[in-house]
């Protein structure tokens, strides 16, 4: 049998295999649309599973609406409602009382991938690169075949549009299904529907947690969530004021890296290098581009899109080589400390609150901005780990714990000092949440489905002294706390054997034994008064005329800390019964004056033996 023959009765496996050339290798080169590689890889925007993709599609739609009812100044209504059609199968249901959308931008908006307003400003918000919602509707997409369906009113007097896409991944452009006008009852605002695979549980990664979550970062906005098992939950307006609206900012000459200044080089209309440097980078005076300018051996006049490479670098680091005052911080809106308060009044019943707002900072030249609320007690359970909730721009993360910054910052910080229990290189035990919000024109996230903040010195130290002075404040109300149940525990104990020094003292003498008792018990009360004192915020006695003149439903209120007395923990029946009873026993001794006399008597002794 010749060769040839031998080839053609082979396995037609081995018959097709053939070594690529370099012009066969060139013709299968093609361009890969950003919408074709996302929806291969689409476990890097956080559809890693289907519980997840529920969360994440839900988190992306109430981010964008948040948004835009902030930027138009208006406090949002925020509706959201999962509705499961089949076993695996969600239409995840979002609208808001916002602008609404111009009914062209609308197949971009949500049937484009990187399309968006935000990416390139320099001014906080929620979303960022332009691509979360549109990778919500390609999820669905891919896993159920249906269309994204939007329905959008810009004002009372303008129709209401409705519009169903799909994603063409191939091109990264929107394909339109429909889009027409129709009736709606509402004056301006955007629904947005996405059916697509998931899983719905209850839990800490759940779609329940991050919608309490955001409510509580959220204060100024109401919510209504209906969950898959057909449950509502409402979150009320806590404050009836939208934050302050950031600015835009211009980059600031510590905050770019080489490449972007090239590009700004190229791009520029400046015709003089001071000016451009002026121009283009905020905290720059003429002052300092000629400081800059003489850093980098560059003459200030020189046209700035003839410099070359070279020179270019020199340019870059002569930026780093100057002192430049640090970026404006007005392009960052914290939540504040009483908002903070406000949001975890409402989502959490513990006995103590307390919220710190941080004075701005910055890293790699951008602002940024750290808040950190504590709640301590009451229902929270006491023999668990300390519950940690991160936000970013009060967004949620609810992934990646143990990779973010704000954790890790949680558990290094010493605990023990505070009057709280914590196992080694472990977050400390007992009733305590502690939430730390980041605000900054860009938050340095691990990955680009935004679950962890990344790990830089500034961030964490920012972090680490926002924890350290709530806790201080925590562990002076707890100190105070301690000695007040002490002094209880004290006088508990003499009310138990009262009666028996009462007897003890009229078999000895012919005493009046009500008279003699009630004295008793003044001393009791007098020698324990501090378990009757209220503390402040900062676990100072309350004068009884402060405690009096405006009696609040949540306690003692200031501009950083909350005690709601009404949520301290119990004490065990025992105690409170003895406690009881010497408030009764008190109470009915407080209108007589009559006064045990010391002498040589046995009436004497038994007084100072009972004090």
């Amino acid at each position: 049998m010749s060769l040839p023959d031998r080839v053609k009765k082979g396995p037609p496996a081995e018959r097709m295999k053939t070594r690529a050339t370099a012009e066969s290798m060139a013709a299968r080169q093609r361009d890969i649309s950003v919408s074709e590689f996302f929806s291969k890889n689409r476990h890097l925007l956080g559809f890693d599973n289907p519980q997840k993709a529920l969360l994440t599609a839900v988190k992306e739609a109430v981010d964008n609406l948040l948004d835009a009812c902030e930027e138009a100044g208006i406090l949002p209504d925020i509706e959201v409602q999962l509705l499961q059609v089949a076993e695996e199968r969600f239409r995840v249901c979002v609208q808001d009382n916002g602008p609404g959308i111009v009914v062209k931008q609308i197949p971009y908006v949500f049937g484009k991938l990187l399309y968006g307003s935000k990416f390139h400003r320099l001014k906080m918000s929620r979303g960022q690169q332009g691509i979360g919602i549109s990778a919500a509707g390609m999820y669905g997409l891919l896993t159920t075949g249906k269309p994204v369906r939007i329905v959008s009113r810009t004002g009372e007097n303008q129709p209401a549009y409705e519009v169903e896409l799909r994603i063409d991944t191939a091109k990264n452009k929107p394909d339109i299904i429909k889009n027409q006008q129709i009736d709606v009852d509402w004056p301006h605002g955007t629904r947005v529907e996405i059916e697509m695979t998931g899983s719905y549980n209850k839990g800490r990664q759940s779609v329940d947690e991050y919608m309490l979550q955001t409510a509580i970062a959220n204060p100024h906005a109401r919510f209504v969530y209906r969950n898959a098992v057909g449950e509502t939950f409402t979150y009320e307006r806590a404050v009836e004021q939208l934050p302050p609206l950031p600015a835009e900012i211009k980059p600031h000459p510590y905050g770019i890296d080489l490449g972007f200044l090239l590009k700004l080089l190229k791009e520029t209309q400046e015709r003089r290098l001071s000016s451009f440097l002026q121009e283009n980078f905020c905290r720059v005076s003429p002052a300092v581009a000629k400081a800059i300018c003489k850093n980098a051996g560059l003459n200030e006049g020189e046209k700035p899109q003839d410099l070359g490479l070279k020179e270019a670098e020199a340019l870059y680091q002569g930026m780093q080589k100057t002192k430049v005052m640090a970026p404006p911080t007005d392009c960052v809106s914290p939540i504040g400390a009483k908002q903070i308060l406000a949001g975890l009044l409402q989502g959490v019943k513990a006995e103590f609150y307390t919220a710190i707002t941080r004075e701005p900072a910055v890293y790699r030249g951008n602002p940024f901005q750290i808040e950190v609320g504590l709640a301590y007690g009451g229902q929270l359970p006491a023999e668990d780990t300390a519950k940690v909730l991160r936000f970013a721009n009060r967004v949620p993360l609810l992934y990646q714990q143990s990779a973010c910054s704000v954790f890790k910052a949680v558990v290094d910080t010493n605990w023990r000092n505070y009057e709280l229990s914590q196992p080694n290189g472990s977050l400390p035990v007992g009733p305590l949440m502690v939430m730390v919000h980041m605000a900054s024109v860009w938050v340095p996230f691990t990955s680009e489905s935004k679950e962890a903040i990344a790990d830089y010195d500034e961030i964490a130290k920012e972090i680490r002294l926002g924890l350290q002075e709530c806790g201080r404040k925590l562990s002076t109300y707890l100190r105070k706390r301690k000695k007040q149940q002490r002094e209880g525990q004290r006088r508990s104990v003499f009310i138990r054997y009262i009666q028996e020094v009462v007897e003890a003292v009229a078999s000895i003498k012919e005493i009046d034994k009500d008279k003699f008792r009630d004295d008793l018990i003044k001393i009791a009360q007098a020698r324990t008064q501090m378990a009757d004192i209220q503390l402040d915020d900062e676990g100072r006695p309350i004068a009884p005329e402060e405690t009096s003149a405006e009696p609040t439903e949540n306690g003692i209120i200031d501009d950083t800390t909350i005690v709601v007395a009404q949520n301290q923990a119990e004490l065990p029946a025992e105690e409170a019964d003895l406690l009881d009873l010497a408030d009764q026993a008190a109470s009915a001794a407080s209108g007589k004056t009559a006064k045990v006399r010391g002498g040589k008597g046995g009436d004497g002794q038994a007084q100072r033996k009972a004090s």
